[in-house]
């Protein structure tokens, strides 16, 4: 059975361009998107930065499974903008990725073949000044357990050498680690035996440790 897919491009920070065709303007922005809430965010702010412009046309992709993307031609002819956009993020490779392209009308008509250039190159463009790194995605998973089990616990975490993102000492203890999609199952089950002293052969996905609960909290 395959792994999950737990690694992708996206970009490292924002990156702009401009590019003019016939007097008409249009300025790029691109930038790293991981909810609604960003790229919503992000539309806004350029849309407050432009406000005098024509068009506000932008795309994005999110996710690893393809399926959750948007392209808007926001007043431009139907495919000549928001496509455009789009096709350019998914030609860099990339997702998690938001495009805008601001227009300035320049007087002139550019015509379908016209616009679809125009919307491409500035996508591009803003592309090829941005940073494309490559990321892994882990599953962030919360360890609730007794005091009594403190030291198991962080001994465990240090032999396995897992990445712990957060600790929490109230009535109870926990603390957040971060693990690898592809390797969650494996992970989770050798932190089961060493924290509960058993060998890994009588560990499975079901067996719970007295005084221990692992929770599931988010993907990053």
């Amino acid at each position: 059975m395959a792994e999950p897919k737990d690694t992708y491009q996206t970009l490292a920070g924002p990156a702009s361009s401009e590019f003019r065709d016939r007097g008409s303007k249009f300025l790029g922005y691109v930038s790293p998107a991981y909810s609604e809430e960003d790229w919503k965010g992000q539309l806004e702010q350029v849309r407050k930065e432009h406000p005098k412009a024509r068009h506000h046309c932008y795309a994005f992709r999110l996710g690893l499974d393809q399926n959750n993307f948007r392209a808007n031609d926001d007043g431009e002819p139907s495919g000549t903008a928001g496509r455009p956009i789009l096709g350019q993020i998914d030609s860099f490779g990339l997702t998690y990725t938001m495009a805008i392209v601001v227009r300035y009308f320049g007087g002139t008509l550019l015509g379908t073949s016209g616009l679809i250039n125009a919307y491409r190159e500035a996508t591009a463009l803003a592309l090829s000044q941005a940073q494309i790194i490559n990321r892994t995605v882990e599953e962030v998973y919360r360890l609730s357990f007794d005091y009594t089990l403190m030291g198991n616990v962080m001994s465990s975490i240090e032999g396995l050498k897992l990445n712990m993102t957060g600790q929490h000492f109230e009535e109870t203890a926990a603390v957040d680690l971060a693990i690898r999609r592809s390797e969650v199952k494996g992970t989770l089950l050798r932190l089961k035996a060493a924290i509960g002293e058993l060998y890994l052969e009588e560990v499975e996905e079901e067996t719970s440790i007295p005084g221990l609960e692992i929770e599931w909290r988010k993907t990053i």
